[in-house]
């Protein structure tokens, strides 16, 4: 069931978006007089179809679900010596340059707009998301070197306000990759004083990440990520180890063999490395502390020991559903669909660089398996995947590819400038070489996903 509902969601999320992106095509060229021939939902052999309009175009569902076309009367690939004069005023190649443009640019926006669309609904509605609240484990880290503590709340990074996790670590990447410093407004309770709530201004060095570190959890290696709520017990099993302690649910861990507990992280870690071995508690129950001893019983997961004492704690950070005005989501929306193109273009620039691995470059597998992901998470983290598969559909067609629309706007362009159309010898030959590209980005795509899948 598992595999079907990946298959499904996969096949779902990406016809659907080339069905968009073609029907951008389609749209712009009715508006700009081109005959269509066919509009086909698929690819390969048309197992349905059906004529339709003034123009009597071919409505079809083609046999392989991972694409789609839109054929239009064009005499660069098929014989119009027939055709009526009327029809050739139709006909593609015969259009200006700039409706040409128009025609060929329209698929990427149709992706880029969907994105907006579906980001807007998002925000409308209100995405649940962990508050940027961090969590800071080790006082030798950059981020405690840099004032962060652990239980921070950030609320602006040079000047931009921030709610959730997602803002907080998108704001930084950015920064990241500019090579640029960070300043951060946080929010702190101070226990000395009530527990008053203080605003500190904070900076935090980025500018020593390298890329490859930025290509992974680089908020790891600067030594925060997304805080996790007290070791508050919140349910034992009967006759377990920690039952045994004397230990009740709603038990605070305070200290273990004397060491500061962080949160029900890192007491789980702390037991599950501790095996038969015993260990000296120290729990605030109620307005009341006390000491209890507690020894894990060992439990072997895949040949290695683990500590278990048979309680249940919640792990989850505190979430944030942050619900916009529609012209706060319409602009929200369209700067995020903006922000994520440019960083996917400098991210392919880094790769042809050489700055960032090429190991980044995925393919189906991969989408499939995120397809597959989200779609058991929730309609929200589905249609969030699909928004930003549809940006990276838009961004990759945008690519000087000859074979893509990126390369066609190139010809385009070159037309513009120079004032007659590129040759098609020229054509022909940069075809070829763009074929030869595609299938070798193609290539380094797949290696990837089953590397990833091996591993």
């Amino acid at each position: 069931m598992v595999m079907l509902q990946t298959i499904l969601a996969f096949v779902v999320a990406l016809g659907s978006l080339v069905t968009i992106h073609e029907l951008g095509h389609y749209l712009v060229a009715r508006w700009c007089g081109v005959k269509i021939l066919r509009f086909s939902v698929g690819m390969g052999k048309v197992i349905f179809s059906r004529k339709l309009g003034v123009d009597q175009t071919e409505w079809a569902i083609s046999i392989l679900p991972l694409g789609g076309y839109v054929k239009m009367l064009d005499a660069r690939e098929q014989d119009v010596s027939e055709i009526s004069e009327q029809d050739l005023l139709r006909e593609f190649s015969r259009q200006s340059v700039w409706k040409r443009i128009a025609i060929v640019a329209a698929g990427p926006i149709a992706n880029f707009l969907l994105a907006i669309l579906l980001f807007t609904g998002l925000y409308l509605h209100g995405v649940p998301e962990p508050m940027a609240k961090i969590r800071v484990p080790s006082e030798t880290s950059a981020a405690y070197q840099a004032g962060l503590r652990h239980g921070d709340l950030v609320t602006a990074v040079n000047g931009q306000r921030v709610q959730t996790w997602t803002e907080l670590h998108w704001k930084l990447l950015q920064l990241g990759l500019a090579k640029s410093d960070a300043s951060l407004v946080v929010q702190r309770i101070n226990d000395n004083v009530n527990l008053k709530v203080e605003s500190r201004e904070l900076g935090l060095s980025l500018s020593r990440l390298t890329d490859a570190e930025l290509e992974s959890d680089f908020l790891t290696k600067l030594g925060f990520s997304v805080a996790r709520p007290a070791a508050i017990l919140q349910g034992l099993e009967a006759g377990g180890p920690a039952s045994r302690a004397g230990l009740l649910p709603g038990d605070q861990i305070l200290t273990i063999d004397g060491k500061a507990v962080l949160d029900g992280l890192e007491f789980t870690e702390i037991i599950n490395a501790s095996s038969d071995k015993s260990l000296r508690l120290l729990v605030k129950r109620g307005q009341q502390e006390l000491t209890l001893n507690v020894t894990p019983e060992t439990d072997v997961i895949r040949g290695e020991k683990i500590g278990r004492i048979k309680v249940q704690l919640m792990l989850a950070p505190e979430m944030l559903s942050v619900v916009n005005s529609p012209m706060s989501a319409v602009i929200k929306a369209s700067v995020k669909t903006w922000e994520t193109s440019m960083l996917t273009f400098k991210m392919l620039g880094k790769m042809l660089t050489g700055d960032v691995s090429w190991k980044n470059l995925t393919g189906p597998i991969t989408i499939a398996d995120y397809a597959g992901q989200t779609s058991r998470t929730g309609l929200i983290s589905y249609l969030s995947f699909i928004a930003l598969i549809s940006i990276s559909l838009g961004v990759m067609n945008l690519l000087p590819i000859p074979v893509l629309d990126g390369g066609h706007l190139l010809y385009y362009s070159l037309e513009v400038l120079t004032g007659k159309p590129v040759s098609e010898r020229f054509g022909e030959i940069a075809q070829r070489a763009g074929v030869v590209l595609l299938m070798s980005l193609m290539a380094v795509a797949f290696f990837n996903d089953i590397a990833r899948l091996m591993s």
